[in-house]
C-alpha cells in the first residue's frame, strides 16, 4: 500500500458541494491499495502512521505522534498514487481493483481508529475536492513495499 501523509492544521473533503469529512490538526492521509496488497499491509501501514513521530514537542523537535498530540486523521482514497509513469500519460494498472481497494481503504480507517485516532473519510471513488492547510510543511511518502 502507498500513502502520502501531510501534517495539517486543518483539512476537509467536499463531494458535490457537501463537506463529507473535516478535521482540525492532524494528518491528511492519501491512500492507494496496490495489486497484491492484503489486510496485513493495511494493518502495518496504519500502525506505522499512528506511531510516526512528526509532530513537534515542547522543544520544537518532531518527536510526537498524531495520537500523542490528540490529532485526527482524514483518510482519502487516491488511486493515482499507483501511477505507472513510464510514458507521458500515466497508467494505473499498478493500483488494486476497486473492490479490493475499497476494503483495504476501509481497513486503514478502522485500524487508525483502533489506535485511538478520530478518523474522517472522503468518499471512495468519488470526484473529491480536498482542501488543506499544510503545517510545516511536513509531507511523508510511505510504501509498505519499502517498510
Amino acid at each position: 500500500m502507498r500513502a502520502l501523509l501531510q501534517r495539517v492544521s486543518r483539512a476537509s473533503v467536499t463531494v458535490e458541494g457537501a463537506v463529507v469529512g473535516e478535521i482540525g490538526a492532524g494528518l491528511l492521509i492519501l491512500v492507494c491499495a496496490m495489486q497484491g496488497d492484503t489486510e496485513a499491509e493495511a494493518e502495518r501501514l496504519a500502525a506505522k502512521i499512528a506511531k510516526l513521530r512528526i509532530f513537534k514537542d515542547a522543544a520544537g523537535k518532531m518527536n510526537l505522534s498524531v495520537t500523542d498530540v490528540g490529532g485526527a486523521a482524514l483518510v482519502v482514497s487516491q488511486f493515482t498514487l499507483g501511477a505507472d509513469l513510464r510514458g507521458n500519460r500515466p497508467g494505473f494498472s499498478y493500483a488494486a481493483a476497486p473492490d479490493l481497494a475499497r476494503g483495504l481503504y476501509e481497513k486503514i480507517s478502522e485500524r487508525l481508529a483502533s489506535h485511538g485516532m478520530a478518523v474522517q473519510n472522503g468518499v471512495f471513488g468519488a470526484d473529491m475536492d480536498v482542501a488543506l492547510h499544510n503545517d510545516g510543511p511536513v509531507t511523508i511518502w510511505m510504501d509498505t513495499a519499502e517498510m
